[in-house]
């Protein structure tokens, strides 16, 4: 039987504000280091002091942990590797305290299984040349702490799809501070966000990062993604980043991907998105296997043909069509450059090895 945690498990934040009101000495930065589990989606993390602020991840050092506990090696040989690669500034601490996202490696110093950037960080080193940008929309939803969405009525359903998208009003959305309170904390941290809005079903709600150009990507959404589960624990709520959290007639939750290089971008470019999409359509099923944790099975569950998707099967393309596996934006159909957009991903994809699969196939032809 699952536990499910009541109100004793929440604390008063009235009170944490006396400790946290407290004088940080100057000579003193907490730092957080932040890491992906062997899950390849859960997020850990853990604070160290150090004597000066760090202006560059390098100069944060390289700590371990306990990957016994996270998924990711034996008791018997359980120290992983921590390996800090992009610096933010830290929203719940403030001051000169940071968010630090890491790499991890095994006591052979070779990447971890769920290491996904490691690879990622090479292929874009080969393509930046084509300086390819990316922003991706990532979805999610909220639920209370017993699994049920946040706000849905606790013996049914809410009123069918339609009244929500970007919806306003008591009736018509649920959580709306997490979602602003996250949005401010990616401003502050550093993280390229430049959107969000409530989702087609209640208490589904999505943020935009980018545009990102190569790792940055995959460094600034897992930074965001750790905000959003950490404003989401102060309020008491879950996040939930699984593509599919209510059977039925709901939409599922992706991460659209809209990519573009530089000659796309230029003028003309609408032959180069053309050739990129001929290109994709070659490697549907190399994609569909990259673009989920579980190598396509947890999209199943999404990609169904239906509430705004494409079959997971079946390849397609199509301006303006959300029930396509890559939409080409109207307004870039009619400037003739710009982007596309890849709509298979789902919501807990891991952002690395969706970038790394687009550049290879697209910009490597690999």
């Amino acid at each position: 039987m699952a536990l499910v945690l009541g109100h004793s498990s929440h604390t008063d934040k009235n009170v944490l504000r006396h400790y946290m009101d407290i004088p940080q000495p100057d000579d003193k930065v907490q730092v957080m280091y932040i890491w992906i589990d062997g899950t390849g989606e859960g997020l850990r993390c853990k604070t160290k002091t150090m004597d000066f602020e760090p202006k560059d991840p390098s100069e944060c050092a390289e700590w371990n942990y306990d990957g016994s506990s996270t998924y990711q090696a034996e008791g018997s040989n359980s120290d992983i590797y921590l390996r800090p690669v992009s610096l933010f500034r830290d929203p719940f601490r403030r001051g000169k305290n940071k968010l630090v996202m890491c790499d991890t490696y095994k006591y052979n110093k070779k990447p971890t299984e769920s290491n996904k950037r490691h690879l990622c960080a090479e292929v874009m080193e080969k393509a930046k040349e084509a300086h390819p940008w990316f922003g991706i929309e990532q979805e999610y939803t909220l639920l209370d702490q017993d699994g049920h969405p946040f706000g849905w009525p606790k013996n049914g359903f809410p009123g069918p799809q339609g009244p929500y998208y970007c919806g306003v009003g008591a009736n018509k959305v649920y959580g709306r501070d997490v979602v602003e309170a996250h949005y401010r904390a990616c401003l502050y941290a550093g993280v390229m966000i430049c959107g969000s809005n409530a989702e087609v079903m209640p208490a589904q709600w999505e943020f935009q990062v980018g545009p990102c150009e190569g790792i940055d990507m995959g460094d600034h959404l897992w930074v965001a993604r750790f905000i959003l589960h950490r404003v989401a624990e102060d309020f008491g709520i879950v996040a939930t980043l699984d593509p599919k959290p209510m059977e039925g007639d709901w939409n599922g939750a992706g991460a659209h991907t809209n990519f573009s290089t530089k000659a796309m971008r230029e003028n003309g470019g609408i032959k180069v998105i053309e050739e990129a999409i001929d290109k994709l359509s070659k490697r549907h099923v190399r994609h569909i296997k990259a673009y989920d944790p579980k190598e396509g099975k947890d999209n199943e569950r999404r990609l169904t043909g239906f509430h705004e998707t494409s079959s997971i099967h079946d390849f397609s393309a199509g301006v303006a069509n959300r029930g396509c596996s890559i939409r080409i934006p109207r307004q870039v159909g009619e400037d003739g450059k710009g982007y596309l957009e890849d709509r298979r991903p789902s919501s807990n994809c891991d952002p690395y090895s969706v970038t790394e699969v687009i550049v290879r196939t697209v910009i490597l032809d690999e």
